[in-house]
């Protein structure tokens, strides 16, 4: 969700989605992105293509603080500096070979890449322990229609579950789909985990079925 006018922070992973020397695909506003997270535990997001022939470097992996194309090898740093060329192996590659970075930040695990300059870092999530993600196929509007309630400026909407309120912190793609970060608002144990589940998958059931009537 925009939280100013020159750039907005975008909740793209749950920090337990990104253990250390993996990479993955995630998504914002301004397109795929590659998130990964090197061996000593740093995260970085970079742009989901490599220069050399296009190839998406969520593909790849991360071999200790570089991420690798998995179609050539060619390697890259947090900056987005290529590093290294196997096919050169004596070569020191130009500063003119790299990838385009993204701001990232991790804040009470949860990933952030931002789109633009943000004014001011992430919201703050005190109190909620992120249990998983799923994609809806609507956008927030059918989401909040389902909930019967608006999300705030921090992306985050209140639902009810039998075991209590779950929030769901929203986060839009530029095709309509919506992606769902489910949080509980106390780590209250599996029973509580399974129920906010459950309870976020009947959501989504519901804004889906809002969208195709929304579509019709």
């Amino acid at each position: 969700m925009p939280s100013a006018t020159t750039g907005f922070w975008t909740p793209v992973a749950l920090s337990r989605d990104l253990p250390a020397g993996t990479v993955m695909p995630a998504r914002t506003a301004a397109g795929s992105i590659a998130l990964w997270r090197s061996a000593s535990g740093r995260i970085s997001a970079s742009a989901d293509r490599c220069p050399h022939r296009g190839m998406r470097l969520s593909h790849g992996f991360v071999r200790g603080e570089t991420l690798s194309c998995i179609y050539h090898g060619w390697s890259y740093g947090q900056a987005g500096n290529c590093l290294r060329i196997p096919a050169h192996p004596g070569l020191t590659p130009p500063e003119t070979i790299r990838v385009a970075t993204h701001d990232v930040e991790e804040t009470d695990n949860v990933i952030w890449v931002a789109v633009g300059t943000p004014a001011s870092k992430p919201p703050k999530l005190d109190g909620f322990t992120p249990l998983r993600s799923l994609t809806a196929f609507a956008g927030i509007a059918a989401i909040e229609a389902a909930a019967g309630a608006k999300a705030n400026p921090d992306g985050l909407v209140e639902i009810e579950a039998s075991t209590g309120a779950v929030c769901l912190l929203l986060s839009a793609w530029e095709d309509g789909q919506t992606l769902i970060h489910v949080l509980l608002k106390a780590d209250t144990g599996p029973a509580a985990g399974i129920d906010a589940s459950r309870a976020a998958e009947s959501l989504r059931r519901q804004a889906e079925g809002l969208q195709r009537e929304i579509a019709q």
